[in-house]
């Protein structure tokens, strides 16, 4: 034991706040998981990371702990890193609409990050479910790639309560052609190169359409309902921080843009959370899979520039101790690389590359040092705060690492001994 009043070594305390999990199977036995239940307490959401797309393990240890969460602690809502917009049909999928087969088509052109696999399990769970399970998107349309998700159907919507818009919102979407694409990757190059005429033209139309949108609320409540409007509206102010991804995104790639220019997209993905939320039942509770880079709760900074605030810095704002953010990592293995390349449907490729030792300093490094390098481990941070002497100062992102005070930034670290790249079906 350290001498009283001196921080304990971060090893030490991290072995004792530490949890074994014996299977990886998603649809192995839960009863290795019951101590989490003392981890995740009262908590509303429970959000569960990676620090890369694309990786087997995290996607089996994803699946594992929703199925624990949904089925010992009665969480109701998976919440995704995916289109707000996009994710309607795929929650009416999920509680049984359509056949087995027509999933296929609901995902054709979206990013493949693991959200089939969950949608096939909530959805074989709501069959006998006496509370079903729903879907939610939380992100900006097409991973901040395209408007036409989410102006499509307001501009259908329009149609309906206020028909006299229609051709400005249509001027919107064929503003917003030229930079359609995959993801932001894709779309950002290509904002670029339209002129600054037509990057402000975008903005400009899809500005006075979101004016109109909350000034006309009480016409187009009567006339489609409160449900209708709600929706269409955040769709549209997805299109418009969208839109200024555009921009945070291009100026990122370019070494350029504002300092924290890239919160946009972060923060429309907690307000979505926040809105699916405020319209469900109280005592719902939600699980949020996502990045690291979104869930974690501090500012994200690279050399010392801030980069943005991160999704989890807004809900820790909003939810207090009732959001809680649990990162997961590896020691060793292989993590997916996404150099980019705007030839490739989603403007990156995808290469497995192998994981260097882990970082002196870094918290994959502590697990090692902490006889915690093989297997896989929970560890509760939150007793570690304060308590301890030189506690962990990245953790991995993707090949590289991100600088963050691990502590501070998750609630909890699920470690794995290694990890590799998904290929087969599903793979991109």
């Amino acid at each position: 034991m350290p001498a009283p009043g001196r921080p304990a070594p971060f090893t030490e305390l991290l072995r004792r706040h530490t949890t074994t999990l014996t299977r990886l199977d998603p649809d192995a036995p839960l009863d290795d998981l019951e101590p989490l239940r003392h981890v995740i307490g009262d908590a509303r959401v429970v959000a569960l990371g990676e620090n890369s797309h694309f990786i087997d393990e995290f996607a089996a240890l994803r699946e594992r702990l929703l199925r624990f969460l949904v089925e010992r602690c009665g969480f109701t809502v998976l919440a995704f890193e995916y289109g707000f917009g996009e994710a309607f049909p795929l929650d009416a999928w999920a509680r049984g609409e359509g056949s087995e087969d027509s999933l296929a088509a609901h995902l054709a052109g979206t990013i493949p990050i693991g959200v089939e696999a969950p949608l096939r399990r909530i959805r074989r769970h709501n069959r006998t479910a006496a509370a079903p399970v729903r879907f939610a998107g939380v992100d900006v349309p097409a991973a901040g790639g395209s408007l036409r998700p989410v102006l499509a159907p307001v501009i259908d919507q329009l149609r309906r309560v206020d028909p006299e818009a229609v051709p400005s919102a249509e001027r919107a979407l064929r503003l917003a052609g030229p930079v359609d694409g995959g993801s932001a990757a894709v779309a950002a190059p290509a904002w670029a190169r339209l002129s600054t005429a037509g990057q402000d033209a975008l903005t400009a139309a899809l500005t006075r359409l979101l004016i109109r949108f909350r000034a006309l609320e009480p016409l187009y409540v009567e006339r489609g309902g409160r449900a209708e409007y709600d929706i269409a509206l955040r769709r549209l102010e997805g299109a418009c921080h969208a839109d200024y991804g555009f921009c945070a995104m291009a100026g990122l790639f370019a070494g350029e843009g504002l300092p924290g220019d890239t919160s946009a997209r972060d923060s429309y993905m907690a307000g979505s959370l926040l809105w699916h939320l405020e319209r469900s039942a109280p005592g719902t509770r939600v699980v949020l899979a996502a990045h690291n880079a979104h869930l974690q709760t501090v500012p994200i900074s690279f050399d010392g520039r801030l980069t943005g605030i991160p999704m989890g810095r807004y809900l820790r704002d909003a939810l207090g101790d009732a959001y809680l953010a649990v990162g997961l990592t590896a020691v060793t293995g292989h993590t997916a690389d996404m150099p980019r390349d705007e030839r490739a449907p989603f403007g990156f490729t995808v290469e497995a590359t192998a994981l260097a030792a882990p970082e002196e300093g870094s918290v994959e490094a502590a697990f090692a040092a902490a006889g915690l390098g093989s297997g896989t481990h929970l560890a509760d941070l939150r007793p570690l705060r304060g308590r301890t002497a030189n506690p962990p100062d990245r953790i991995r992102l993707q090949g590289s690492r991100l600088h963050t005070p691990v502590v501070d930034a998750y609630d909890a670290i699920l470690c794995t001994g290694s990890s590799t790249v998904t290929r087969g079906p599903g793979a991109l």
